[in-house]
């Protein structure tokens, strides 16, 4: 490929990947959509157990129900390089957006997220929040 069809390629396809990204960030009149992110990560009584990970799984989607949240993320272990950075002994974690502390609130409290709590609960023995707001 000759040199100037090669930054052709290269200025076109940066351009293009940093419109992607800019636009899936949730935005309103230029502020995020959703300011708040609520992160929790949860490790199992059994860290061994496919069947616990994925029953906890199972349960953290049945938050999406709740209408404070923005949106909801689950993720698992990635299994990304290993380096003195990346933590990777939890097993489940979910990362919510909430559209301000208001509806971090009333998500806390709602039914959805208690019967969640009572009914999962016995499958964790450790859970860690981070609660921040963008700025």
């Amino acid at each position: 490929m000759k040199t100037s069809s090669r930054r052709k390629f290269l200025g076109t396809t940066a351009t293009l990947c940093a419109g992607s990204a800019a636009a899936a960030m949730p935005l309103v009149a230029g502020k995020p959509k959703y300011p708040v992110s609520h992160h929790v990560f949860f490790w199992l009584k059994n860290p061994g157990s496919t069947a616990d990970r994925d029953k906890l799984v199972e349960g953290v989607k049945t938050l999406s129900r709740i209408p404070a949240i923005g949106e909801l993320h689950v993720g698992v272990v990635a299994g990304t390089e290993k380096r003195d950075v990346v933590d990777t002994s939890w097993a489940v974690s979910e990362l919510i957006f909430f559209r301000d502390v208001a509806a971090q609130a009333t998500y806390q409290t709602h039914p959805i997220h208690l019967d969640f709590i009572k009914n999962y609960g016995h499958l964790w023995e450790r859970v860690v929040v981070y609660d921040a707001l963008e700025v």
